[in-house]
């Protein structure tokens, strides 16, 4: 019996989401259609936005280019609090954490209330503004080359002044995770500073919501075995669960076992 349109879209996308691209060839045969059944299901899934074709197959659909920090704000928002909950509850009382930037690790620190020792080290503006009306800690903001549109610090400044820190944690928001190139970001500016952290990190921590997976931005940051922990939501694919756990890399669902936070 034939599958349906809806049927094979299915499995179109779920092979998108894991590999981030899916070939004619390799579709034909696991649904046992003709290869002009599967361009003709490419054609319409791209008139709907799910994916972009390119020669022999489609690579899954995502921007041509980041938006700004206040565009993304509004983004996944409430996902995106219950990731920075969820990575507070890991931080210890005591711990010296980086937080990098990106609107996905922005709110850590509203969620470090009980935990007066840690020192946040940042080189996000808009951490280190939140962290002044809410944060009784210690924090530190690193110099350098003010990227306005991301507003964050980077550049060579910004990596002599983390190259004389350690963290116990560090939390990179990701551009896009995929299992051929890891972790990336969209500029090669927020990839270097990104790697910084990672480097003078015991631990480092990726923070991502479900639309980042099976996604390769433009910059490299890591490879998936350089990373301790992913954090993203409950949106995450079952796809994705079970090959980070083939890497050995530790999950955590945000929401799962918190309470939902105030939006």
């Amino acid at each position: 019996m034939s599958l349906s349109f809806e049927e094979r879209k299915k499995v179109i996308l779920d092979i998108l989401d894991l590999e981030g691209k899916v070939k004619v060839s390799d579709a034909e045969q696991l649904l046992n259609v003709s290869g002009e059944t599967i361009r003709r299901d490419m054609d319409r899934l791209e008139k709907e936005g799910l994916l972009h074709k390119v020669y022999g197959g489609a690579v899954k659909a995502k921007e041509k280019y980041e938006r700004t920090f206040e565009q993304k704000t509004s983004l996944n928002n409430i996902e995106k609090r219950r990731i920075c909950k969820a990575a507070a509850s890991i931080v210890e009382d005591g711990d010296v954490i980086f937080i990098g930037h990106g609107t996905t690790a922005y709110e850590i620190v509203r969620y470090l209330g009980d935990k007066p020792n840690v020192i946040v080290v940042t080189n996000s503006l808009p951490v280190l503004s939140l962290a002044a009306e809410c944060f009784q800690g210690k924090v530190l903001f690193a110099g350098g080359e003010y990227e306005h549109r991301q507003k964050f610090m980077g550049g060579p400044l910004a990596d002599l002044f983390f190259n004389q820190l350690k963290a116990n944690k560090a939390f990179v928001a990701a551009g896009g995770i995929s299992l051929a190139d890891g972790i990336t970001d969209y500029d090669i500016t927020g990839a270097a500073i990104s790697k910084k952290l990672i480097e003078r990190a015991e631990n480092t921590i990726i923070l991502a919501d479900h639309t980042k997976f099976g996604v390769s931005t433009f910059a490299h940051i890591c490879h998936l075995e350089d990373v301790s922990m992913v954090i993203t939501d409950q949106k995450s694919s079952t796809q994705w669960q079970e090959r980070l756990q083939q890497k050995k890399v530790e999950l955590f669902i945000a929401g799962e076992m918190l309470d939902d936070v105030n939006v």
